[in-house]
């Protein structure tokens, strides 16, 4: 499917900033070689492809391929008008030549580039991090800049996450405060993965918007016990990561299926194929399901999936743009698939 026959994507206001972005972004994490090594014309199409289904927001981060992901987006947008797209990246992670010789040890990351990381969440490695990030995008303006994963889910032991969170309350945060002040960047987030961490930034922090990854889903709905009803009190919006929980959700629950970054358990194994009988029951595939839910709850500004072929992304438009009957949630609802309290059409 053509992007040129698809509806154009609206767009939201983002939380508490005066930037919109489409409800579909692109994240970009899997151009850093996350699970597969892609290379630079695949992810060059990548990013075409998402710009000519009407997709005007991208995410990136130093973090993902350590510095690939960054240079690839801004080597595909960096002659593109730049009033015609929003792009977000992230501080927390500095880039640096390995200090000592021999066979680089890439970690979780298949490919990417042979930089070691050094977290930072004070004052000079923040303006190091937007300095470096501009640089490597080719570009001389960022709209959205995110604390990243200052959570339990990457940061252990938890002693970790309490001293890099003391870093960037009595320094870290004075930078991003005075970039937003000054008109630099339009907006201040923060980038998590774990349920019980967006409390704390609201308590300590002016934070405008959350970046939450896997936590709000087809699979997973208890931010809206306390955190998500937080968030709206105070204005502060949300993009949903992860919504396909690391593919189970665009897979359907085949052998081999992830959830979480790991392979899927019995359990969620046999509630996936539960709701993809009902999304099967109303004509709707799972995809589609996965991709429109989380837009419901009206905080949420945009889903950002990633992809690693154009294929996927023309998947994720036409999943995106698929009509979903009111009626498919209400049967969700009533077979306790998804929470009762979840915003859905009536």
């Amino acid at each position: 499917m053509s992007g040129a026959s698809l509806p154009a994507l609206k767009t939201r206001k983002l939380g508490r900033t005066n930037v919109s972005v489409t409800e579909l972004g692109l994240g970009t994490a899997p151009l850093g070689d996350l699970f597969d090594r892609v290379e630079d014309d695949d992810a060059a199409a990548v990013i075409q492809c998402a710009r000519e289904g009407g997709v005007r927001y991208f995410d990136t981060s130093p973090w993902y391929g350590r510095g690939q992901a960054e240079h690839r987006l801004g080597r595909a947008l960096y002659r593109k008008p730049r009033s015609e797209f929003v792009i977000s990246t992230k501080i927390g992670c500095l880039l640096r030549r390995p200090l000592k010789p021999g066979p680089f040890d890439r970690g979780e990351w298949v490919g990417g580039l042979e930089f070691e990381t050094v977290f930072n969440y004070g004052y000079d490695g923040v303006m190091r991090s937007f300095e470096d990030s501009l640089q490597r995008l080719g570009l001389n303006s960022i709209d959205l800049l995110l604390i990243h994963d200052l959570d339990a889910w990457h940061h252990k032991p938890p002693a970790k996450v309490d001293a890099y969170m003391n870093q960037l309350f009595v320094s870290g945060w004075r930078a991003l405060d005075e970039l937003r002040s000054q008109g630099i960047i339009k907006g201040i987030g923060a980038g998590l993965n774990t349920i019980g961490t967006i409390p704390r930034f609201l308590d300590l922090f002016d934070i405008d918007f959350f970046l939450l990854a896997m936590r709000y889903t087809l699979l997973e709905q208890d931010v809206l016990d306390s955190e998500f009803p937080r968030c709206a009190e105070r204005g502060v919006g949300v993009i949903i990561g992860g919504g396909y929980n690391s593919g189970i959700l665009a897979t359907g629950a085949v052998p081999g299926a992830m959830y979480n970054y790991e392979p899927a358990g019995p359990a969620i194994l046999e509630r996936v194929r539960e709701i993809e009988q009902v999304c099967a029951r109303h004509r709707v595939p799972l995809p589609a399901a996965a991709l429109q839910f989380p837009l419901l709850h009206p905080i949420v500004a945009s889903i950002i999936p990633g992809a690693i072929l154009s294929a996927q992304v023309e998947q994720n438009l036409a999943a995106f743009h698929h009509p979903i009957p009111a009626s498919l949630w209400a049967e969700l609802k009533h077979e306790k698939l998804i929470r009762a309290d979840a915003p859905t059409p009536k």
